[in-house]
């Protein structure tokens, strides 16, 4: 009996968990749903949408890195832990929803990213969407982990992070000979998997610099500028690696503009993510 009762505690919390993660997801595609001036079920059976099927993709994924970001958080009791899991979790998709207002206005800017998903199909836009939802998460996942912060500091992060994904977006487009969002808009696949890669990795570094205990508003935001302002450096060295020695005998900006290759534009991308990936052990 002793023993049926230890298993029963052994599994309660990962069960427990588990069922939570469910009902956010759930909740999440609900909300999702129902935000949308569209049908999602409808755009990604019927029509067959590759370009909302790529950006929805995203949003699931950050779904997740959310989660996981509030499941690493301290521990306390299996209730509260589920009451803070949930209300973080429920407040981050909140926050990815909000992404998809800021993509439209401020890093799409110039044109509508739901008429490039629904009426273009453009899977260069759902690339980009893809990696802001992704980026965004692991903002927000990095916001929540740790302690003596809570809800205001999580959404200060968030904010703050939102704003080097804005500028990350300048910098890359005055970084390249072309135009970065009006190859997007003219369907270019492979500009829009290049710089959704890259917003990747700037997530993934912003992540690392907002992660951690809260110890005060100066020392964790001068640690944010300087992993920032690092991180922006290093992604356009990485480029220009990228380009001399991965592709020495080519121009990747050539590849991209011109050829759209979208093969070269994926492994600018996973190059991208990689060394964002190491230094995030690194730093």
């Amino acid at each position: 009996m002793d023993a049926v009762t230890e298993l029963l505690r052994a599994v309660q919390s990962p069960v427990a968990f588990l069922a939570l993660f469910a009902v956010l997801f759930v909740v999440g595609k609900w909300v999702n749903d129902a935000l949308s001036s569209h049908s999602v079920d409808r755009q990604l059976t019927a029509e067959d949408n590759p370009a909302l099927a790529i950006s929805t993709a995203g949003y699931y994924l950050g779904i997740i890195i959310v989660y996981i970001g509030a499941l690493l958080g301290p521990s306390t009791t299996l209730l509260w832990d589920l009451v803070l899991v949930g209300g973080y979790g429920l407040g981050g998709i909140l926050l990815l929803l909000l992404s998809r207002v800021i993509n439209d206005y401020l890093i799409l800017r110039g044109f509508s990213a739901q008429r490039e998903l629904i009426e273009d199909r453009n899977p260069g836009a759902g690339a980009v969407l893809f990696g802001s939802y992704v980026a965004s998460a692991f903002i927000v996942a990095g916001s929540i982990h740790g302690e003596g912060g809570g809800p205001h500091t999580a959404l200060a992060f968030y904010v703050l992070g939102q704003g080097a994904l804005i500028a990350f977006t300048w910098l890359y487009d005055l970084s390249v000979p072309y135009s970065l969002l009006g190859q997007i808009e003219q369907d270019n696949v492979a500009a829009g998997v290049g710089f959704g890669g890259g917003l990747v990795a700037i997530g993934i570094i912003v992540m690392r610099a907002v992660s951690g205990d809260f110890v005060s508003w100066a020392v964790n935001l001068q640690s944010l500028g300087w992993n920032v302002l690092l991180v922006f450096v290093y992604l356009v060295g990485i480029r220009f690696f990228f380009d001399k020695v991965v592709i020495p005998r080519h121009d990747l900006n050539v590849e991209i503009a011109e050829d759209q290759n979208v093969g070269a534009s994926l492994l600018e991308g996973a190059v991208s993510i990689g060394f964002a990936t190491v230094l995030f052990f690194v730093l």
